[in-house]
């Protein structure tokens, strides 16, 4: 299961009470009572790990080390372990108690959520010349708490979009290390995948259906990760009897869901060629060509289309690197 956006509860360690402890030894009488330990913080971390926010499937209250309370002899208590969370890159920590928002969006970026509750002050720390065996000490603050909503968006350079079973996947699988699961029926891709073209990150959305942006099919599940891709590549199948209303679909529903996805470099590719004449995928080119002059007809198992994809991808990533 694809977990991308979840709310949890945390909360940060307590600090440990403050002792009140006196030295019995003879010559050197006076108070030894510690600190105590603070709580231990929460914090996130950035991974590479698409699936990772499924631990918050049922884990849904996060909680942090308490510190130990103060010893004798000023032995301070130890301090509550920190705790750190994996989460996808791309993730939005909107924190529902404060109304402040972070983005986590390189691997390794690690962000405090909570921090731990400072330890209380032992009776040592509050002798003095007046008072040479103070019986006072402090308990230990309790930890921040808040709760989190936490929303991937992914980051990618390239977007796959369109139509149910348009051939996405076989793509993504021909292209990179990816293993998308490849079949001949509709929503076989029911989350996003990753594959990685050299420089690039490719991602194969869901496929959409007319209303998605309502909630329609798979709904708006999926179309937040279209926000944050700079390349459109819209597949449409040559299978398709309506390849116009085809692709209009889709575009109404980037719209309806964000009007500047609108805006996006786009690449159509019809796909499936080797499964219609040469005379109806010639009619179909010309109707699509008519809309957007980039048009690429493709079939993974046909090399000389397949070239004409790889020399695209590097053209995005020469663009990428002087950019």
């Amino acid at each position: 299961m694809f977990i991308d956006d979840v709310t949890i509860r945390v909360r940060a360690g307590k600090g440990g009470d403050g002792t009140v402890a006196f030295n019995n030894a003879k010559m050197s009488l006076g108070p030894t009572g510690g600190r105590g330990g603070n709580g231990g913080s929460i914090f996130l971390e950035g991974v590479a790990d698409l699936g990772a926010l499924i631990q918050f499937r049922y884990k849904k209250v996060l909680i942090g080390e308490n510190g130990e309370k103060g010893g004798r002899q000023l032995k301070d208590g130890a301090n509550g372990k920190d705790l750190i969370f994996k989460v996808p890159v791309g993730t939005i920590v909107h924190n529902l108690t404060s109304g402040e928002d972070t983005e986590i969006s390189t691997i390794g970026q690690s962000v405090l959520i909570v921090r731990g509750g400072r330890g209380g002050k032992g009776n040592f720390m509050f002798r003095s010349s007046r008072n040479t065996s103070p019986t006072k000490f402090q308990y230990g603050l309790p930890g921040t708490e808040c709760e989190l909503r936490l929303e991937l968006k992914l980051i990618a350079d390239v977007g796959f979009v369109g139509l149910p079973n348009v051939g996405k996947s076989s793509l993504l699988n021909t292209l990179t290390n990816a293993k998308s699961k490849v079949a001949n029926y509709a929503f076989t891709t029911l989350e996003p995948n990753l594959g990685v073209y050299f420089e690039l990150v490719l991602a194969d959305i869901p496929g959409l259906i007319e209303g998605a942006s309502e909630g329609k099919g798979l709904g708006i599940k999926f179309l937040r990760h279209i926000e944050r891709t700079k390349t459109l590549f819209h597949f449409i199948s040559a299978e398709s009897q309506e390849p116009l209303k085809d692709y209009e679909v889709i575009r109404n529903e980037l719209k309806a869901f964000n009007p500047e996805l609108l805006d996006r470099t786009e690449y159509i590719f019809l796909s499936k060629i080797d499964l219609v004449s040469r005379e109806e995928l010639s009619q179909k080119l010309k109707k699509l060509k008519a809309l957007n002059k980039q048009v690429i007809p493709i079939s993974v198992i046909d090399e000389t289309s397949l070239e004409q994809v790889h020399k695209l991808l590097r053209e995005i990533i020469k663009q990428k690197t002087l950019g």
